[in-house]
């Protein structure tokens, strides 16, 4: 058995270590949040994907912009491919597991919508083949990763890519980006429509880096070995 404490110390020392990097992600975090909430007001889908807890982590995100976060809101289209198990099963069945996400990317997605893809290792073969039929399909490409580069960050549009070995910390720090982006999504949406539920917002989108009046918090200041310090802020 391991010193008492001796797993926990670890652990919150690679997340500490990787939330100092993580803390430059804001402005991209802010950008990709506005831009989702012009995109599926207007009608436009969220496609996401992943592996495993990724695939977990893809299904958490589409239950909050289909549901809501903070504010009532219109419901917005999101859809974690993984979780249609039965087109999933016919697909890997038929076509192998490398073409079960690019299959239904193909069917699914248009131009103008979102596929997001997440993966620890960067490395998931059926994601890499997602991320080129959204391309080849007009689709927008975006991923979560872990250390880049890596071949889905080269696959995609753009990539937000935690810096950490710790496929944990990634995981954990891939979530706390889905409960941001979805943040900055309700904050867009109430400063462009107010907070009235199913008033569709314009067409034409203000510029990508608007974002409502109020702050939204992305540090988070942490301290081992008994310290004294902040709210942990997220």
């Amino acid at each position: 058995m391991m010193p008492g404490g001796s797993l926990l110390d670890t652990h919150l020392t690679n997340l500490a270590a990787a939330l100092v990097p993580y803390r430059r992600c804001e402005s991209q975090l802010a950008r990709w949040g506005a831009d989702l909430a012009h995109r599926l007001a207007a009608g436009g889908r969220l496609l996401v994907a992943g592996n495993g807890g990724s695939a977990a982590e893809a299904q958490h995100l589409t239950a909050e912009l289909v549901g809501k976060l903070h504010h009532d809101r219109q419901p917005l289209s999101a859809i974690a491919l993984h979780a249609e198990t039965s087109a999933l099963t016919a697909i890997a069945n038929d076509y192998g597991y490398t073409d079960v996400y690019a299959r239904q990317v193909r069917a699914h997605g248009r131009p103008g919508d979102v596929l997001l893809l997440l993966s620890t290792s960067g490395s998931s073969p059926n994601l890499v083949s997602a991320a080129q039929a959204a391309r080849d399909a007009g689709l927008t490409t975006w991923a979560l990763t872990g250390v880049a580069p890596n071949p889905l960050a080269d696959a995609c549009d753009e990539v937000l890519a935690v810096a950490s070995p710790d496929t944990q910390v990634v995981q954990e720090l891939h979530l706390v980006t889905s409960h941001l982006l979805c943040e900055y999504l309700e904050q867009e949406l109430a400063a462009t429509t107010g907070p009235a539920v199913g008033h569709p917002v314009p067409a034409d989108p203000a510029p990508a880096g608007r974002l409502g009046s109020g702050p939204v918090r992305a540090g988070v200041e942490v301290v081992l070995d008994g310290g004294s310090g902040q709210q942990v802020d997220a």
